[in-house]
C-alpha cells in the first residue's frame, strides 16, 4: 500500500486526519467485528488508500465509500482494481445529506469506517439522529472517545453522546488498536466500537424531547437535575419536582447518574406534561 502511495506522489494531509491502516489481518478482523455478510450493504466514511474498503468488498454485497481527498483518485484506481462491488464517492460526507445517501443505498446498511478523528463525533451523531435505515456502526476511533461512546451511567466518561447512542442500541468496544499500526503514526491509541441498532435500544414518545432532556441533564454537572430542568424547560420548582417524582428519580440527583433508559422515561413524562410532542 505504501509503495502505491509513493508511486503516485501522495502526501498525507493533516487537515483531513489521514492515518491509514494497512495490516491485512487487522482489517479482516474489523470486517468480521462488524458482522458484514454476503448480503450486506456497507457505507464507509474515509476511503483513504482503500485497504479497509478492499477488505469490505471481499465480504459485502455492496460498498459505498466517501472520500474527501480527490488526490487519492489514482491511488484508489489501483488499490481497488477489480472490486466491482465498490463505489467511491469523492465528496465531504459531513456536508452531505444522509437522507439522500440512504435513498441511493436503497435499504438497510451498516457503517464501517476508520474515522478521521476530527469528524468522529459529528459523523456518529449523524447516524444516531438521522439514520433511518442504518442497522449500526463499527468504527475505529480514539480510545478515549470509544470509552465515552460506551460508558456506564455515573462514570467520568458518561455524557450526552453516550445516552444518545444507547437510545438506538447496544454499544461496546470490540478491540483496542495500537497507534503503531497506523501510517503515519498518530499520537494516541485507538479502539474499534460496534453499535448495534437492532438490539438493546429503546423507544421514546418524542426523539426531540429526549435529545433536549439529555442535553439538559448534562448542561451543568455541578447542578442538580431539578435545577437544570427548570432552566431548560422553563419549569417552576414544583413542576420539576413532580416530573422527577413521576420518573422515580431521587431528589437531588444529578443528570450524569441517570441511565439512558431513565432519561428516556423522564423525557416521556416531560412530553406528556408539557405537550412537547415535537
Amino acid at each position: 500500500m505504501e509503495d502505491v502511495l509513493f508511486k503516485h506522489n501522495f502526501t498525507f494531509k493533516k487537515k483531513y486526519g489521514q492515518n491509514f491502516l494497512t495490516d491485512p489481518n487487522l482489517l479482516d478482523a474489523i470486517v468480521s467485528d462488524a458482522g458484514v455478510g454476503e448480503e450486506s450493504t456497507v457505507l464507509e466514511i474515509g476511503t483513504g488508500a482503500g485497504a479497509l474498503t478492499r477488505a469490505l468488498s471481499k465480504r459485502a454485497k455492496r460498498v459505498v465509500s466517501f472520500e474527501i481527498d480527490k488526490s487519492l483518485q489514482p491511488v484508489l484506481a489501483e488499490t481497488l482494481a477489480g472490486c466491482e462491488n465498490v463505489e467511491v464517492v469523492f465528496r465531504d460526507f459531513a456536508k452531505s445529506s444522509l437522507a439522500e445517501t440512504e435513498k441511493e443505498l436503497g435499504g438497510d446498511y451498516l457503517v464501517v469506517a476508520n474515522l478521521p478523528y476530527y469528524i468522529t463525533t459529528p459523523v456518529v451523531m449523524k447516524f444516531v439522529e438521522e439514520g433511518t435505515h442504518c442497522r449500526g456502526f463499527t468504527v475505529m476511533v480514539q480510545e478515549e472517545v470509544a470509552r465515552r461512546f460506551c460508558a456506564e451511567a455515573g462514570s467520568p466518561d458518561y455524557g450526552a453522546v453516550t445516552a444518545a447512542i444507547a437510545r438506538r442500541g447496544e454499544c461496546k468496544i470490540v478491540r483496542f488498536v495500537s497507534r503503531a499500526l497506523f501510517t503515519p503514526r498518530p499520537n494516541v491509541d485507538s479502539a474499534v466500537v460496534r453499535a448495534d441498532f437492532t438490539a438493546g435500544g429503546f423507544s421514546v414518545k418524542s426523539e426531540k424531547v429526549y435529545r433536549e432532556t439529555v442535553r439538559c441533564a448534562f448542561l451543568s454537572r455541578r447542578k442538580t437535575l431539578e435545577n437544570n430542568l427548570m432552566s431548560c424547560f422553563s419549569l417552576s420548582r414544583g413542576e420539576a419536582k413532580e416530573l422527577l417524582r413521576l420518573a422515580d428519580v431521587p431528589e437531588g440527583a444529578r443528570g450524569e447518574t441517570l441511565s439512558p433508559q431513565k432519561l428516556g422515561a423522564l423525557s416521556d413524562f416531560i412530553a406528556e406534561k408539557r405537550g412537547l410532542f415535537w
